[in-house]
């Protein structure tokens, strides 16, 4: 069994053997184990616009604060290094650093995360189906690491959008921003199933509360 923590309602997680999916009702800063986990704590407050939409801020003054996800990565990151499993998180993602991760290289390869026994790697989620090359950090305790598919890709601007908006518009938009947004974010955030699966396995190799000590 795995705990597929932070997952959307109804979304890629629900419906697996063998996957016992904690959304945001079941608030998986609740989970205790046994189970390893795959991970994928709120990253708002921890990216590129950590303090808000820029027209936002501009119409309200209201900035938010840089890490208050009310304490969810600080448990996913917990949980990980408890139980066994996996954690992603946007490249350059602001965690890194308040944990003290280090930050691995773009290019892809495992590198030593930190003294918990923690691994941590760059993959780019356009290699297993999102339709953006959306560079992904990895932070997996206690389980096999695999060869993955590593490397930079080419930009994928959407045509759509250049053709509508001009190249210059396209590009501060960025791929990943070409789609959804607004009430719908499920094409940005969203995880692709090949990616999914590839987490998942990565998590089935861990061995509970036992990979800690091992790891280390």
């Amino acid at each position: 069994m795995i705990a597929a923590l932070y997952v959307e309602t109804g979304g890629c997680y629900f419906g697996l053997p063998d996957v016992d999916p904690w959304d945001e009702p079941r608030d998986a800063r609740q989970y205790t184990g046994p189970h390893p986990v795959v991970a994928h704590p709120p990253c708002q407050r921890w990216g590129k616009l950590w303090a808000g939409q820029p027209l936002f801020i501009k119409r309200t003054g209201i900035r938010k604060i840089k890490g208050d996800d009310g304490g969810c990565f600080k448990a996913a990151l917990e949980a990980v290094r408890k139980w066994g499993g996996i954690l992603e998180h946007p490249a350059q993602s602001h965690a890194w650093a308040h944990f003290g991760l280090n930050r691995p290289p773009r290019e892809g390869g495992w590198i030593a995360a930190d003294f918990h026994g923690g691994w941590t790697c760059c993959v780019e989620q356009g290699r297993y189906g999102h339709y953006a090359r959306k560079p992904t950090w990895l932070y997996a305790v206690g389980c096999e690491l695999p060869e993955l598919d590593w490397g930079i890709g080419e930009p994928r601007l959407d045509p759509a959008i250049i053709e509508r908006m001009g190249l210059a518009r396209a590009k501060r938009l960025g791929e990943v921003g070409g789609r959804g947004g607004g009430t719908d974010s499920s094409p940005r955030i969203g995880t692709p199933p090949a990616f999914r699966d590839l987490l998942l396995t990565i998590a089935r190799t861990a061995h509970g509360s036992a990979s800690r000590s091992e790891a280390a």
